[in-house]
């Protein structure tokens, strides 16, 4: 399994991160992912939230750094870390802006980019930006295949359900012409989106049991019958390892979701502070 980490910082879910995230800042987070980097770990995260409801924040959380600005810096100070959106809301976006914006990305980070992307569920949110919530599953499919027409072209063509484009100039386009594409969320129908347009599958919330069953599931389908490449699986481990405090539980997480089906893992940590989130990383390089 390759490992990444989910960013600490740039999202702060309730009683998921350390007290002293809530002063941190760019600095902070270039150290992390600087040592990330450094110890060979394949890929960040930053997710994308516009405006959460004030109703909603205490389970949602209510921080979350914007990807393109904050990956904008991390490319600009790393080499070979991956930065992957986790995730974008197709709703919230046309095809060609995510393709001009974040292949503008692309080719500042030298074709590093991941695209995480989701259908989304907070519909408030969906109200507040004038985008449809109704159909959004559907519009999202179509935004998948128009994306995977654009990304990297510099006149790019494509005729949907939903999307139609053609005449327009992207310039500067991405670097990669096929971006990974990762399709996120936790239920069966977000597998078979995934296994139909994408790269990969990146649930969350999920224990290894319940992916193992929706795996083996979709493994029987003809849609996956159909794909030419395998199916990368992207995990989350709850709760955040320690490696250095509880190396043993810490190995036995990692083969559960080994065994699951895991391809990567997106982890969180225990820590309490900068300095400890790299002893941390280290810490787990040491287990694998």
């Amino acid at each position: 399994m390759r490992l990444g980490i989910v960013t600490p910082v740039l999202t702060r879910l309730p009683r998921a991160h350390a007290r002293w995230e809530a002063d941190a800042g760019i600095d902070e987070v270039e150290r992390v992912v600087r040592a990330a980097e450094r110890l060979g770990y394949e890929f960040a995260t930053c997710s994308e939230h516009v405006a959460i409801p004030t109703a909603v924040a205490a389970t949602r959380g209510a921080t979350y750094w914007d990807p393109l600005a904050t990956f904008g810096y991390l490319a600009a100070r790393t080499t070979t870390i991956r930065l992957a959106t986790f995730v974008l809301v197709l709703g919230y976006h046309h095809p060609l802006a995510i393709a001009k914006r974040y292949g503008t990305l692309d080719r500042v980070c030298a074709g590093r980019l991941i695209l995480g992307v989701g259908v989304g569920s907070l519909e408030e949110e969906f109200a507040l930006l004038g985008a449809a919530f109704a159909g959004r599953g559907e519009r999202g499919d179509d935004a998948l295949r128009a994306l995977r027409a654009a990304f990297g072209e510099p006149t790019p063509r494509y005729a949907g359900t939903h999307y139609r484009f053609d005449d327009f100039v992207v310039d500067p386009c991405g670097v990669q012409r096929d971006v990974p594409l990762w399709v996120g969320g936790r239920t069966g129908r977000s597998l078979r989106r995934a296994v139909a347009l994408a790269d990969g599958w990146a649930p969350f919330a999920l224990r290894p049991d319940d992916v193992a069953r929706l795996v083996a599931a979709a493994r029987a389908t003809a849609a996956w019958s159909r794909r030419t490449a395998p199916l990368e699986v992207v995990l989350q481990p709850a709760p955040p390892l320690d490696p250095l405090d509880a190396p043993g539980p810490t190995q036995d997480t990692l083969a559960a979701h080994r065994d699951a089906g895991a391809t990567a893992l997106a982890l969180r940590f225990r820590h309490r502070s900068p300095e400890h989130y790299v002893e941390q990383l280290e810490a787990l390089q040491t287990l694998v």
